[in-house]
């Protein structure tokens, strides 16, 4: 029926069974990833399941792949990139390749950044084969109970999945992939989300994850292309305004 389209669209449900926990009083969603929830805490111990902030859940050592260890407090003060991945996962390993680059470029300009590596890997030994060959830090393989909880605490639906955060721990972007390839020079970082995108493959992703507006021009000419985004842009500046507002995802 066209209610239940309206909730699934709500909740940007892309896959089943999907188990989303709403606080009834205000609406918002408290928790995405309800299924991992009732996995992790069959106890209902954590009940109201509801977001805390990453240092809470980060909390703890982490390590470097030369065996270094080092606590997770460390990261704060820096932009921070929490990277889901696998190396069983070919999109996960194109990604970590430029992603290596792209660490390198923002950490010689000058700017305050860690990457904190959560393995989707099957086993402790593909996560250090993997982890090799990363110049950043990771969540102990072993420690399958906060690699989880970073995972609940974003949602996360698939690998890979790179999350950028303030130094405060706030997101500022979910698509941090779709950035870092479309940003190979690292110009735009910490990526803020931009109200108008142009569409390309990498980005194209975006349009299965809520309403979108796709305004088709006549690419030949650069000045309508021009035209068409100043016109869009403050239409789609007061939509996020409005959102932002609310506290809610545009």
């Amino acid at each position: 029926s066209l209610f239940q389209l309206k909730l699934w669209n709500k909740y940007r449900v892309s896959n089943i069974p999907s188990l989303i926990f709403i606080d009834a009083s205000t609406g918002k969603v408290v928790c995405r990833n309800g299924l991992l929830v009732i996995r992790d805490d069959p106890e209902g111990l954590e009940f109201p399941w509801g977001p805390k902030p990453f240092s809470e859940v980060v909390a703890g050592p982490l390590l470097r792949n030369n065996g270094q260890t080092l606590d997770s407090s460390a990261l704060e003060g820096s932009h921070v990139g929490v990277y889901f991945s696998a190396h069983w996962c070919p999109p996960c390993r194109s990604l970590t390749r430029v992603l290596v680059e792209s660490y390198r470029k923002i950490k010689e300009a000058g700017q305050k950044f860690e990457i904190l590596f959560v393995s989707a890997d099957r086993s402790e030994d593909s996560f250090k084969q993997y982890f090799s060959e990363m110049p950043w830090v990771a969540v102990p393989y072993a420690d399958e109970a906060r690699r989880s909880r970073l995972n609940r605490l974003y949602g996360i639906q698939g690998i890979p999945t790179l999350i950028v955060l303030d130094p405060k721990g706030e997101v500022i972007t979910r698509q941090g992939r779709v950035e870092v390839l479309n940003d190979v020079e690292c110009r735009e970082f910490p990526w803020h989300p931009k109200p108008v995108l142009e569409l390309t493959d990498s980005n194209a992703v975006q349009l299965n994850e809520g309403p979108c507006l796709v305004l088709f021009v006549d690419s030949e000419d650069d000045g309508e292309s021009e035209a068409a985004k100043q016109l869009i842009q403050p239409i789609a500046e007061k939509i996020i305004a409005k959102y932002k507002a609310k506290e809610e995802e545009a």
